[in-house]
């Protein structure tokens, strides 16, 4: 794909373009492993950017977000967005959802790595006790159809909770 021609998109592909900015040359640029920051902006035509780094254990900065807590974020809200889609279809009425996902990260002697799971933890509210049931059958269907979930090669796992709202 070039600058002058786009990419032909059909109703079964869909394009996603993010620009990644670093911005932590301090003056010496990558002379040495320390002498640069690993800050960067994460942007997408119209929207805020995202102050993104390394993970502090990677000499990252710990105020911003790094590509690790991206990934568990993306595959927490391909859930919730799958898993609420489907509760609109089925018929469940939820009024809150909260999710702590958590992703375990398996550092190699060598400097690689790779995650060895994520597990996602919603906590889902629902306005009637006659739906938890179908409510909590909804998460495997959800992670069925994440797109995210099915692009990873580690284990996502879910335990979910769900209550009904007083």
């Amino acid at each position: 794909m070039t600058e002058s021609q786009p990419a032909t998109l059909t109703a079964t592909r869909h394009g996603y373009q993010v620009d990644v900015v670093w911005t932590g040359n301090t003056g010496q640029g990558t002379t040495s492993y320390r002498s640069y920051e690993r800050t960067h902006e994460v942007r997408a035509h119209g929207k805020d950017s995202i102050d993104a780094s390394a993970d502090p254990v990677f000499l990252g900065d710990a105020d911003r977000y790094n590509p690790e807590e991206l990934l568990v974020a993306s595959l927490s809200q391909c859930h919730m967005l799958w898993f609420l889609h489907l509760a609109a279809d089925s018929g469940v009425v939820v009024t809150g959802y909260h999710d702590q996902a958590r992703g375990i990260l398996a550092e190699n002697s060598d400097g690689t790595g790779q995650f060895e799971a994520i597990e996602l933890a919603p906590e889902v509210t629902v306005c009637d006790s006659a739906t938890v049931d179908v409510a909590e059958a909804l998460h495997e269907r959800a992670h069925e159809l994440c797109y995210i979930a099915k692009s990873v090669t580690f284990p996502v796992r879910f335990k979910p909770t769900t209550r009904v709202a007083n």
